[in-house]
């Protein structure tokens, strides 16, 4: 991977950390507890529930992503970032550009 690669890829990470933690930080305001005496019909308070549940395994997911990204950020300097960790072989910049934490390669994830 050439010097401008990494150049690249290490914006592009800081990038997509600045939107996760965005995202992070809606989800965290959707996920607070829904107050008892709030006004809002049974079947309402069932949705809002219901809401409350997928928006906090999003919250976990983005936070999963978040530390996959700062994880990436500290081997990107690394001689052997961007080569599978099974097999050896250079990782497409295509994937890392579009998963930069990924440490395999598309034949030996699958």
């Amino acid at each position: 991977m050439t010097s401008k690669q990494k150049q690249q890829l290490e914006e592009l990470v800081h990038e997509k950390m600045s939107q996760t933690k965005q995202l992070i930080a809606e989800l965290e305001e959707l996920t607070k507890p829904i107050p008892l005496d709030a006004s809002i019909g049974r079947i309402s308070r069932m949705d809002a529930i219901n809401n409350k549940t997928i928006n906090e395994a999003s919250l976990r997911d983005k936070k999963n992503q978040l530390k996959k990204l700062e994880r990436a950020l500290e081997n990107l300097p690394k001689k052997d970032f961007g080569v599978c960790t099974r097999c050896g072989n250079n990782i497409p910049f295509g994937r890392l550009e579009y998963m930069p934490y990924t440490t395999r390669c598309v034949a030996c994830v699958g």
